[in-house]
C-alpha cells in the first residue's frame, strides 16, 4: 500500500488480490471486463486500487459465488437500485436448485432399495423433470385413464388432489413424489383407477356433501374393525364363521348412503353381490397407495390402509354369497357319518400327530429363516401355526377356546416344548369319551378331529419339504384326506384373502400327500 494522501489509501493488484481471496490473474480479468476500475497505476504501470474498489471486488466475489454471471455482476454494481432485484432472482433460482438437489438426493438415498437397473433409471428421469412436466404427467395420467367416462366430479377430485412437492419438502415428501412418478408410470394403477371411474359411472358418482362423507368414513371405520376383529381371531375369510361378520356388515351398509340400490333392503344375494362388486372396485392396493402419497405431499394425515380388510371381505362375500349357505352345505356334508380314516379318525389323528412332531423335534433354530411353501412365511412361522393349530382345535373341544390370538407368539424360547405341550392339551381333549359325537355348531366332534388331522397333515409336509427331507408322510392317511379335501374345500374362492391359492398340478405317480398339497395350492418340488 501507498499513501499519496492520508485519506486516500491505495493497494496493488497483488495486496487487493490477498485481501479478496482471488488470484491476481482474476482481478485483471474483471478489471478488464469492467467490474471493477483501478484507482490508478504505479510509476512502474501497475495497477492500483482504492477502498471502494476493493469493496466492489468482495461484493462481485459474492455476487459470482452465488451464480451470477460477469455481465449481471457488472450491471448489479453499477446500478445499486437494481442490486436487490438481482438477488430476489438469483435467491429464487437457488431454491429451485436446493429443491432438485434433494430431489437428487432422494434419489441416491433410494437406491439401496432399489434393486433393478430400469427402477432407477426410472426415478432418475422422474428426479430431472421440470414442475410443468411433473404436472403434466400426472394430469395426463388421469385425463387419459379416466377417458370420455361421464364422471365429473371423481375427475375434479382426482385433478384438486394431484399434488406436487412443496417448496421446501421434507425427505418424506421427496421420497413420496418420487414413488408417485414410479406408480404413475407403472402399470398397474391406471386399470385400477379405470375400474374405480367405470364404478363411479354406472352409479352416478356425485360430489359428497359433508355429512354423507362423514357417514362413509363412519361406515369404513366399522367394518374395518369388524374384520380385523376377526382377522385376529384367526376366522378364515372363507369359513363358515365369516358368515356372522358378513351379516353383520352388510346390516350398516344396507341402511348406509353407501348403498346405491335403494329397492335392497334386506341381507340376500343380491345385498351381498352389490357390496362385493363396489369393494372390488374400492379395494385396490395401488390407487389406496395413490391416495396415501398424495396426502403425504399435501402434508395431511394419510388414512391407515384397508387393502388387506378389504380382500377379506371380498373373500368372505365370495365364500358367503348367501346367508347360510356356506353352513348349510358343510350340514350336508358333516351329514354323512361315514369314517373314511384307516383305523378311525382318532387313530389316524394321533399318528399324524406323532409324526409331525418328529418333524418338529428335527427343526433346529438355525432352519428358522428358511423359506416354507406357504407364501410369507418362514420355518419358524409355521412351527408357530402349527402350535396355534393344537391350541385352538384343542381350547375348542375342552369348551374353552384362547383368549389369544393367531397373530401372537406362540413358541417362546423352545419350539420342541411348546409343539408338544399344545398337542398334549388336544390330544387328551379329543380322547375325552363321546368327544366324537358331540355337536360343535354343525359340526359332530369327529370333524373338529378330523379339521386338526388334516391341518397337521398339509403343514407337515410343508415343513418337511422346507427342511428338504421326505414329504411322503403317512401315506394311508394321505390318501383317505385327497376326497375329504376335495368335499369340504372344493368350492372355495382361490382368491388373494382366502384359504387356498389355485390347485396346482401334481405328477401322476406323487406321493398321495403331494396330491393333496397341491390341490390346496402348493407347488409341488421337482
Amino acid at each position: 500500500m501507498r499513501m499519496e494522501e492520508a485519506s486516500s489509501p491505495l493497494w496493488s493488484i497483488g495486496a487487493v488480490a490477498r485481501q479478496v481471496g482471488l488470484p491476481v490473474k482474476v482481478v485483471r480479468h474483471w478489471s478488464d471486463a469492467g467490474v471493477v476500475l483501478p484507482a490508478g497505476r504505479t510509476a512502474g504501470g501497475y495497477r492500483c486500487y482504492d477502498t471502494a474498489g476493493v469493496a466492489r471486488l468482495q461484493l462481485a466475489r459474492t455476487l459470482r459465488d452465488l451464480g451470477l454471471g460477469l455481465a449481471e455482476i457488472r450491471a448489479a454494481l453499477d446500478g445499486e437500485d437494481r442490486l436487490s432485484e438481482v438477488a430476489a432472482a438469483h435467491v429464487e433460482a437457488l431454491e429451485t436448485q436446493i429443491r432438485r438437489l434433494r430431489t437428487h438426493q432422494a434419489v441416491l438415498r433410494t437406491v439401496t432399495r432399489r434393486t433393478t437397473p430400469e427402477g432407477l433409471a426410472l426415478m432418475t428421469r422422474t428426479a430431472h423433470m421440470s414442475p410443468a412436466r411433473r404436472r403434466e404427467l400426472l394430469h395426463g395420467f388421469l385425463s387419459d385413464t379416466l377417458g370420455d367416462l361421464d364422471v365429473p366430479q371423481f375427475r375434479q377430485g382426482l385433478a384438486a388432489a394431484a399434488a406436487e412437492l412443496p417448496d421446501d419438502p421434507t425427505d418424506e415428501q421427496v421420497e413420496a413424489w418420487l414413488e408417485l412418478g414410479e406408480l404413475v408410470a407403472a402399470g398397474e394403477l391406471r386399470p385400477a383407477m379405470r375400474r374405480i371411474g367405470e364404478y363411479a359411472a354406472r352409479h352416478g358418482g356425485q360430489a359428497q356433501d359433508s355429512a354423507v362423507a362423514e357417514e362413509m368414513r363412519a361406515l369404513t371405520d366399522y367394518w374395518t374393525a369388524r374384520v380385523r376383529t376377526a382377522m385376529r381371531a384367526g376366522t378364515a375369510a372363507d369359513s363358515a364363521a365369516a358368515d356372522r361378520v358378513v351379516s353383520e356388515i352388510v346390516a350398516a351398509w344396507l341402511a348406509s348412503s353407501a348403498n346405491t340400490a335403494p329397492a335392497v333392503t334386506s341381507d340376500g344375494a343380491e345385498a351381498r353381490a352389490l357390496l362385493h362388486e363396489q369393494l372390488t372396485a374400492a379395494a385396490e392396493p395401488a390407487v389406496e397407495r395413490f391416495w396415501q402419497l398424495l396426502c403425504v405431499l399435501g402434508d395431511r394425515p394419510a388414512p391407515a390402509g384397508i387393502a388387506e380388510e378389504g380382500q377379506w371381505l371380498i373373500t368372505a362375500l365370495r365364500a358367503n354369497s348367501l346367508p347360510g349357505a356356506r353352513e348349510a352345505r358343510l350340514e350336508e356334508l358333516y351329514a354323512d357319518d361315514a369314517d373314511p380314516w384307516p383305523g378311525g379318525v382318532l387313530d389316524a389323528f394321533t399318528h399324524v400327530q406323532d409324526t409331525v412332531g418328529s418333524l418338529v423335534r428335527a427343526t433346529l433354530p438355525a432352519h428358522f429363516d428358511l423359506p416354507t411353501p406357504c407364501d410369507d412365511w418362514t420355518v419358524r412361522d409355521l412351527l408357530d401355526h402349527l402350535v396355534w393349530e393344537n391350541i385352538i382345535w384343542g381350547g375348542l373341544a375342552k369348551d374353552a377356546p384362547p383368549t389369544e390370538g393367531h397373530t401372537e407368539d406362540h413358541l417362546g424360547d423352545d419350539h420342541v416344548a411348546a409343539f408338544e405341550t399344545a398337542a398334549a392339551s388336544a390330544r387328551e381333549a379329543f380322547l375325552r369319551p363321546g368327544m366324537l359325537d358331540r355337536s360343535f355348531g354343525p359340526a359332530p366332534g369327529r370333524r373338529v378331529v378330523e379339521q386338526l388331522l388334516v391341518e397337521l397333515l398339509v403343514h407337515g409336509w410343508d415343513l418337511a419339504a422346507a427342511l428338504g427331507l421326505d414329504r411322503d408322510l403317512e401315506a394311508d392317511v394321505a390318501r383317505a384326506a385327497l376326497p375329504v379335501v376335495r368335499a369340504i374345500h372344493g368350492d372355495l374362492p382361490r382368491t388373494v384373502g382366502g384359504s387356498f391359492d389355485p390347485a396346482r398340478p401334481a405328477p401322476e405317480q406323487a406321493p398321495a400327500l403331494d396330491h393333496v398339497a397341491a390341490f390346496l395350492g402348493r407347488r409341488i418340488p421337482r
